[in-house]
């Protein structure tokens, strides 16, 4: 194994992927709400495996190549954002927004049930529909795993994947411990707020 490009991977993934952007705000808040976090972990590291393997493997040089499928795929992340982006300032404007009550445990009580199929296909779509997916994870990680020497490219991947895991674990799971901030309304809405803002902010910046 070659540690030197292990850990250079391992730093470039963890560099990219600890921010809270539209896809680890879906993943805070299914984890807050104590929903199928387990289903929305494994996919979001699952996708994250594929998309460095691909990357690495040469997805890189194919995007170079045929430009118009980045473009496409911008485009279409770009507009699926945006939707997502609206939705939730409207929730973060909408009177009576849902509380989530607790328990003594603080675990939540008094949310709509959120069906397995439902919360999935919300994931696949946080993750593929994501324009930063394919900007940060698969071209520039593929980039950088292709400047490295043959023999340490394996390497390279694998320390970028073993972040994923960590990462999406860590806030699926350690969410929870907000559960006691979001009894009020007023919580819920500044997660909303900010979650759209940012979401529409990062559709605007990525308009060429």
């Amino acid at each position: 194994m070659n540690w030197s490009a292990f850990s250079h991977g391992a730093a470039l993934s963890a560099s990219l992927i600890v921010t809270i952007g539209a896809q680890n705000a879906f993943v805070l808040r299914q984890g807050i709400l104590r929903s199928h976090v387990g289903k929305v972990v494994v996919l979001c590291a699952l996708s994250d495996f594929i998309l460095i393997a691909a990357g690495v493997g040469g997805a890189a040089a194919l995007a170079t190549r045929y430009p118009t499928f980045v473009d496409v795929v911008l485009y279409v992340g770009l507009a699926y954002l945006a939707w997502f982006g609206i939705g939730a300032l409207r929730r973060a404007l909408k009177p009576g927004h849902a509380v989530m009550e607790a328990q003594s445990d603080g675990s939540p009580l008094a949310q709509p049930t959120q069906s397995a199929w439902a919360v999935i296909l919300m994931t696949v779509a946080f993750t593929w529909l994501n324009p930063h997916v394919y900007l940060d994870v698969l071209l520039l990680i593929g980039t950088a795993g292709a400047r490295e020497p043959q023999g340490a490219r394996l390497a390279f991947a694998l320390g970028a994947m073993s972040v994923s895991p960590l990462w999406f674990f860590a806030i699926g799971y350690g969410a929870r411990f907000l559960a006691p901030l979001f009894r009020r309304a007023t919580a819920w809405r500044l997660l909303d707020g900010a979650t759209g803002s940012m979401v529409l902010l990062v559709a605007a910046t990525q308009l060429r």
